[in-house]
């Protein structure tokens, strides 16, 4: 496993170093292969961890500051580990396409680092190393989403957000993390844990409200998901892949360290209010994204949907462990853990054939696009494949881990407290929602960027990805196709990762082969290929009955009806917006739409329009509601501070001696 993980660190800083030395046609190479290496090293090592191959966590004293380097992976950190590899073998090797036509030197140098430190963030076995990967982290996936500041004035905009959030997130979780070493021997993650029983439930519960807040904004959870939107769709494709697929599961995985290994549980409120905040993500990512019409942006929104999804079940097997369900526990735990996989394996697959499109016609939003499954049938294949992977529909990828997720929480309503009876039920029906939102923005997002007619003369000449791109998104297809028709094959890998967690989650949540999955110590059962072979039963008998009909006539080709008005256009047919138009007017309350339309009449006579313009625009209600305010009070607070430093030198010496005689003062009084 170390040997996994030195090849990894390895082979990261080689193809930073060589990637900037390298000439400009050999740049998107040498990362990308090197990205893909490392990718393909780590993955590895993750999986020997998971299998529960075991090793002595490693130290170097001289390395950090203060508390030193200490590594340290267990079968937990090991699941993190592997799925970010996985990512990173299918980003890596789109990125060598991709990314060939605008190899700059800073973008492609900090690819394979932002790999490495993604492997370092769950194999950190002590604060302090936590704290310094996770910075790493952040900077190395800042400086890739400003790849693109020259060409567009909203990356520095998106990368501004971007900064602030995350390190507001870091200030969280370093307040959090030196609370809680203060009362421990130590900030090793056996000290922390160790301490733990002896502290009081109000320093227990002010760290986890401050790692929550941190490791939440990193998660995109609301309402610190202001950041995620505007970050994801500036970056390059395979970055966003791996920011979206890879990175925010570290926000998940802190919480669950911190939350459940190193705390011991808790109490249950902890877990209700992660259960709420996750089901009110999930329900307005999704929103988000069935009104955008940015598809890169959609996909962003997407994400705050899954991380919230993840999040109930991690604050459901939070809760059972609390309240002494071990089993129901591993269930909900193993169900969030598996959607971790599976959510990175379609998002990375669509954010990639999101990139092929941007690649082809030089936009991103769905309103402009169109008739894409003509010039572009690979990548039309690969987004339709994910489009379904996402909308938590049999044969798709979400779909096991969703269902997985339901049976804990209507399992847990036996015995429930007052609150636990309240709170499950609520949560089952955003799940509900959620899914049924998820396949109106797919369904949104492949129909009209994808099969419907050219809007513009760019989406008409699209033309396919190089034979690179088009291998990246085949990997992740197939690992689309894997967790969905046989999931039973990593739940293995996933008891051993939620024993991990503590001793309030049982080992094994489910067994069967590959064929059926069945809950231990619970009713329920399902067969992913079963279903998936019943679908494809039915479709095909259709047709076959269809065409064994007496009287079928012949095919012919024939022109559309068109009710005498002419062949069909591209303005006939629905755009994005209007697609979307009838959910917004049912969610109105909580979209707050805004409308504006503009008259122009003639100037010989005001009762004839010349020309009309409707515009319509659904901001983020809570960024508009929460942020506002803050920036233009910080905005209003700069200007006023621009009054006391005028540039005088005798008045910055009077604030010297003004504030040296008020200190000797306060000491004066107080001795």
């Amino acid at each position: 496993m170390w040997a996994g993980l030195a090849a990894a660190g390895a082979l990261a800083v080689a193809a930073s170093f060589v990637s900037l030395i390298a000439p400009r046609r050999w740049r998107a190479w040498v990362s990308g292969a090197g990205t893909a290496l490392t990718g393909l090293a780590g993955a590895a090592a993750g999986a020997a961890a998971v299998t529960g191959h075991r090793s002595t966590g490693l130290s170097a004293p001289g390395v950090l500051p203060l508390s030193g380097l200490t590594l340290a992976v267990d079968p937990l950190g090991g699941w993190f580990i592997a799925v970010t590899g996985a990512v990173a073998v299918a980003a890596g090797i789109y990125a060598v396409g991709y990314a060939g036509h605008a190899a700059s030197r800073p973008s492609v140098a900090m690819l394979p680092l932002f790999v490495g430190s993604l492997f370092a963030v769950p194999a950190a076995a002590s604060a302090g190393t936590l704290l310094a990967c996770w910075e790493l982290m952040a900077l190395t996936s800042l400086l890739l989403v400003l790849a693109e500041h020259k060409r567009r004035a909203e990356v520095a905009v998106a990368a501004r957000w971007y900064a602030v959030m995350t390190h507001l997130g870091m200030v969280c979780v370093l307040a959090g993390l030196i609370l809680f070493a203060a009362h421990a021997h130590g900030d090793s993650f056996a000290a922390l844990a160790q301490a733990a029983p002896h502290l009081s439930p109000a320093i227990k519960s002010t760290v986890f409200v401050l790692v929550l807040a941190g490791f939440g904004s990193k998660a995109g959870l609301v309402p610190l998901h202001a950041w995620l939107p505007r970050a994801h769709p500036e970056a390059p494709s395979h970055v966003s892949a791996l920011m979206s697929a890879a990175m925010v599961n570290l926000g998940l995985y802190g919480l669950i360290r911190v939350g459940s290994c190193l705390l011991g549980g808790g109490s249950a409120w902890w877990w209700l209010l992660l259960i709420a905040l996750g089901a009110i993500s999930a329900v307005y990512g999704i929103l988000q994204a069935a009104m955008s019409t940015d598809v890169k942006r959609l996909l962003g929104c997407s994400t705050t949907e899954n991380m919230g999804l993840a999040c109930v079940g991690i604050g459901a097997g939070g809760l059972f462990a609390t309240t002494g369900h071990p089993v129901l526990a591993g269930l909900a735990l193993a169900a969030a853990l598996l959607h971790v996989a599976t959510h990175a394996a379609f998002k990375t697959l669509l954010f990639l054939a999101a990139g092929s499109v941007l690649h082809a016609t030089g936009t991103r939003d769905l309103d402009a696009l169109g008739g894409l499954r003509r010039g572009m049938p690979a990548t039309t294949l690969a987004f339709g494949w994910g489009a379904l992977a996402a909308s938590a529909l049999p044969p798709g990828t979400a779909f096991v881990s969703e269902w997985l997720l339901v049976q804990a929480l209507i399992h847990g309503l036996r015995g429930a407290s007052t609150a636990t009876a309240i709170t499950l039920p609520l949560a089952v029906s955003a799940v509900a929602l959620t899914a049924g939102l998820a396949v109106a923005t797919f369904v949104k997002a492949f129909g009209t960027g994808f099969l419907a007619k050219p809007r513009n003369a760019d989406a008409a000449a699209a033309h396919e990805s190089p034979a690179t791109m088009l291998a990246g998104l085949g990997l992740a297809g197939a690992a689309c196709a894997v967790l969905a028709l046989a999931p039973g094959a990593v739940l293995p890998a996933i008891g051993r990762a939620v024993a991990a967690a503590g001793a309030g989650f049982a080992a094994a949540p489910g067994a069967g082969g590959a064929v059926t999955l069945r809950l231990d110590g619970l009713s329920g059962e399902v067969s992913p290929l079963l279903l998936t072979l019943a679908l494809l039963i039915v479709m095909v008998g259709a047709a076959a009955w269809l065409r064994a009909l007496p009287g079928t006539r012949a095919r012919r080709q024939a022109r559309l009806w068109d009710c005498g008005g002419g062949p069909l256009t591209a303005r006939m047919e629905y755009t994005a917006t209007s697609f979307a138009e009838p959910l917004q007017r049912v969610f109105d309350d909580v979209l707050a739409p805004e409308t504006d339309l503009d008259i122009t009449h003639l100037d010989e006579a005001r009762y004839l329009v010349a020309s009309a313009e409707y515009r319509r625009k659904v901001p983020d209600r809570i960024e508009r509601r929460l942020y506002e305010p803050v920036l233009k009070a910080v905005g209003a607070w700069g200007d006023a501070a621009r009054r006391l430093a005028p540039g005088s030198v005798h008045r910055y010496l009077g604030y010297g001696f003004y504030a040296v005689t008020g200190l000797l003062i306060v000491l004066a009084v107080t001795r």
